[in-house]
């Protein structure tokens, strides 16, 4: 709680320093249209985490049942731990120091370096930091989908449609399908096979690849782009939103 606390009060201290802005500034309001863009973003990537789950158990010739232990206050505590990790994140990577880059250098740099240090950050969490081949493939993987949630809030010019996609996807595939570090929650996993040679490849390409290039579709395609408080923010996105 002190981490998501500590986020906020920086980013609304930056946002105050260099713009003279609160944290409303980030798209918080209003509050129905943001909601049903943080709702629409967490069933996207919600759903398409589902279909990657179960194309695991697929290749795996495994099943998914439900933990008959798990209770209705350990999902809400799984929830609150992974909105939490997930708001923290997205201040960082999806807040003011991308909202005060795009007015400062323009839509597509901020949103590169946004999405490179979304990649970067994750070779630290996965703890990949010095396996070669993992590092690249993590920094593909995340920096695409960073490169997609960024390119959500240059478009609706608010954090919480990148908040949805982010916590749709972490909640799903941490609490409902126990992937997380809570460990087993909703759906344990039950049978099955190791996976190698092209079942293995293929489960893989499927969560870190081809998953960020359909959100990123979804987000290039099917986000209507929001009139930005800048003409030169506008001119910049145009290419690519």
């Amino acid at each position: 709680m002190l981490g998501i606390v500590a986020a906020i009060a920086i980013s609304w201290g930056l946002l105050y320093l260099t713009k003279k802005e609160s944290i409303l500034a980030l798209g918080f309001l209003p509050v129905s249209k943001r909601l049903k863009q943080f709702f629409i973003g967490f069933f996207v990537t919600g759903i398409l985490c589902v279909l990657t789950q179960f194309l695991e158990a697929y290749l795996q010739s495994s099943s998914w049942i439900i933990n008959e232990s798990i209770t209705v206050g350990v999902v809400a505590q799984a929830f609150w731990w992974d909105v939490r990790s997930v708001f923290t994140e997205e201040l960082i990577f999806r807040g003011a120091l991308l909202y005060i880059l795009i007015q400062k250098i323009g839509v597509q740099k901020s949103i590169l370096i946004s999405a490179a240090s979304f990649g970067i950050y994750h070779w630290f969490s996965f703890g990949v930091l010095g396996n070669p081949m993992a590092m690249i493939f993590i920094f593909a993987g995340t920096g695409l989908m960073g490169y997609a949630w960024a390119l959500a809030f240059a478009k609706t010019n608010s954090i919480m449609l990148p908040f949805g996609l982010h916590l749709g996807w972490n909640f799903t595939y941490n609490t409902v399908f126990s992937n997380g570090p809570l460990g087993e929650l909703v759906l344990l996993s039950e049978g099955g096979i190791e996976l190698s040679g092209w079942a293995s490849t293929l489960n893989f390409l499927s969560g870190m690849i081809i998953v960020p290039i359909l959100v990123l579709l979804y987000v290039r395609f099917f986000v209507k782009e929001e009139e930005s408080s800048s003409k030169n923010e506008k001119e910049e996105i145009s290419p690519t939103g």
